[in-house]
């Protein structure tokens, strides 16, 4: 390793762990207004209400994160809960659709967005509940990470209570596994909302655990990869990016970061594959789903340039395409992976995988995103 990586290596871990102490501080004050948001939430749903997300840049791509997770959850055999992303023109839309039964919330960076507030506002004014993630940090990329956390919980833990609801007990079942601290015994809903609350600090406390780990075993490949990618870009290469449902959320929050930097900060130029809504579902109607990413890489892909490819799995078929496809070009291929790194790994298809090492994706997801926008930190601020 090279002095430039080994000072790279040491920036990745310290900015790593920087999340951790926020982190902790922020969700032993949260952790209970998480729990009473929940209960809320719940009601609402079985009401018939809606969850309408909002955000503008890369605020907005929580926005779609949220509705990906409500709409098709993760966690097998759970229902279905009606969200939206109306982050296209929300300022228009909010006040055109919402009702009493609706839930609003809002994303912006620490430094505000008065346009979500007046819609949060509107919102309000109609009836609704708002939620908008506490700003636990100036840095806007450790504040967007803290608020995937939150809705991550809210999105996980909503579940309990639209089960004690249907059956009038706090048995989980299956998914039993998603909820430390929730035992099988009937109990009245303040007990739920206090099991509930530990179960939020115990997701944090894992995220901590991993950020930690990831520190100590992923540096040396993150750092190795933050300069082969300086080196491409130095050179005039573009970062194709790509996932599929809150990876493809992950995507176009990584190319926005690049290409909208700080002030006084430059461009990286990167594009998200996952932003083109109509390409991929033409392409997914005519050709297959597992060409939504090669058929726009055979477009814009050229010698030279990175593809950056997110999954949590390693094995998703048109992730697995796409890289297959970029080697043949001659690009770079970078994966940011979960689990033990999958097809991915096993098959060699990354020259740079960076895997955070766990194997229940809300986690992986948030995780990864502290590696990424630590990687676009480095990316600004060294010259190789």
């Amino acid at each position: 390793m090279s002095a430039v990586e080994t000072s790279l290596r040491t920036f990745v871990s310290d900015r790593i762990l920087a999340r951790n102490p926020v982190s902790r501080a922020l969700f032993e004050r949260e952790a209970e207004p998480l729990a009473r948001a929940c209960e809320e939430m719940a009601q609402r749903f079985l009401r018939g209400g809606r969850l309408l997300a909002f955000g503008r840049g890369a605020s907005a791509t929580d926005a779609q994160h949220v509705s990906v997770e409500f709409v098709h959850p993760v966690i097998v055999g759970k229902r279905a809960l009606p969200a939206l992303d109306l982050s296209a023109a929300f300022e228009h839309w909010v006040p055109a659709i919402v009702s009493e039964a609706d839930i609003a919330m809002g994303f912006s960076d620490p430094t505000g967005d008065d346009a979500v507030t007046a819609a949060l506002t509107q919102a309000r004014a109609a009836g609704a509940q708002t939620f908008t993630p506490a700003q636990a940090s100036q840095d806007p990329f450790i504040s967007q990470e803290l608020g995937e956390v939150a809705y991550h919980t809210l999105w996980e833990t909503v579940h309990v209570f639209l089960e004690h609801s249907d059956r009038g007990r706090d048995d989980v079942g299956a998914s039993g596994f998603l909820y430390p601290f929730l035992g099988g015994e009937r109990q009245d809903t303040s007990a739920i909302l206090s099991d509930v609350a530990s179960s939020i600090r115990a997701k944090a406390s894992e995220d901590e655990r991993l950020r930690e780990a990831a520190a100590a075993d992923q540096s040396d490949a993150i750092a190795e990869t933050i300069a082969a990618v300086l080196r491409r870009l130095d050179a005039g290469a573009t970062l194709l990016m790509f996932g599929n449902g809150g990876s493809a959320t992950d995507a176009n929050d990584w190319a926005i970061d690049c290409v909208t930097p700080p002030p006084k900060g430059t461009a990286i130029r990167a594009l998200s594959l996952s932003m083109e809504p109509a390409n991929i579902t033409a392409v997914a109607n005519d050709i297959g789903s597992e060409a939504i990413f090669l058929r726009q890489l055979i477009a814009q892909g050229r010698p030279g340039d990175v593809a950056v490819a997110i999954s949590t799995s390693g094995g998703s078929a048109n992730v697995i395409a796409a890289l297959e496809e970029a080697r043949k070009r001659g690009m770079l291929t970078v994966a940011l992976l979960g689990y033990d790194g999958g097809h991915i790994v096993r098959s060699g298809l990354s020259d740079l995988p960076i895997v955070v090492r766990c194997d229940y994706i809300p986690r992986i997801q948030e995780v990864q995103a502290s590696i990424y926008h630590v990687m676009t930190e480095a990316w600004r601020a060294w010259k190789m």
